[in-house]
């Protein structure tokens, strides 16, 4: 027999899912430019190059975003503090960039989505929706 099972998802899990596929989509973008398939823009420049560690990098990103997304659409305890761990992470990665000698437009999409997801994830709604008080 097949039970039919109904997840109560709230509408702020929904948009952390949908923000989660946008990092997705992100790291998507990155894994593409590793392999050499879409250039790197530093500034006024485009370069095309393939670093295979990155590339394992970004794609190990990517299915943790995939992952991530699966998590909260299933609305499963433990995604809420995987996902600020994540986010938080790639915060980081974002802010040390930019230290660096990235421009803000390399990372300014990055930063600010992962930042609107922590944001969001810290939401009273949110919290209690994965068992947070």
């Amino acid at each position: 027999m097949s039970e039919n099972v109904t997840v109560n998802r709230p509408i702020g899990v929904t948009i952390l899912a949908i923000l989660a596929g946008v990092a997705a989509v992100l790291a998507g973008f990155h894994l593409l430019q590793s392999f050499g398939i879409l250039p790197y823009t530093i500034g006024p420049y485009s370069v095309r190059g393939f670093n295979l560690w990155n590339a394992l990098m970004w794609g190990l990103m990517l299915w943790i975003w995939i992952w991530v997304i699966q998590m909260l659409w299933n609305v499963e305890e433990g995604a809420w503090i995987f996902l600020a761990v994540i986010s938080i992470f790639n915060l980081l990665l974002a802010f040390s960039y930019m230290i660096g000698k990235a421009e803000w437009s390399d990372v300014s999409v990055s930063f600010i989505v992962n930042g609107l997801i922590l944001i969001y994830l810290m939401l009273p709604g949110v919290r209690r929706a994965f068992g947070r008080k």
